[in-house]
């Protein structure tokens, strides 16, 4: 990305897998988990939550297919390709150029039922951001 080319699926894929593992491991060890990354795509998302194995879970999942899965609470930050633009043009030393933001938008799938989730404006405060999503998990 940095060299101003956009990321495939087969670059994301071990980037994913090694995340879910991360997620894997601190939720093993009590940890409530933080985790932001650009998950554009449904099959990203599904590889947080599964791993590798993206295919729809078996009737009847072993122990330890249920240990290999993640509760994921997918918080959709949407925004006009102009705001998030300008934003982006504001950063500096970041590893995106502003060039490839609109191959994101071109890639991005947002959520949509039966995934866990939630959509938030951009244009809210971040404290307003902060409070719906720590609402909607006490909810969970």
């Amino acid at each position: 990305m940095a060299k101003g080319i956009p990321l495939t699926d087969q670059d994301r894929s071990p980037w994913l897998c090694n995340l879910h593992d991360i997620l894997l491991r601190d939720i093993a060890s009590g940890q409530h988990v933080v985790l932001a990354c650009s998950a554009l795509k449904k099959m990203h998302r599904d590889i947080l939550i599964r791993g590798k194995d993206t295919a729809p879970p078996k009737f009847r999942e072993s122990k330890e297919e249920k240990l290999a899965k993640v509760q994921l609470l997918v918080v959709h930050l949407s925004g006009s390709f102009e705001v998030i633009s300008g934003r982006l043009h504001q950063r500096k030393g970041h590893f995106m150029p502003p060039e490839l933001l609109q191959s994101q938008f071109d890639t991005l799938e947002p959520p949509t039922a039966p995934e866990n989730f939630i959509q938030i404006s951009v244009d809210k405060k971040l404290s307003e951001i902060i409070t719906i999503v720590l609402e909607t998990l006490k909810m969970k």
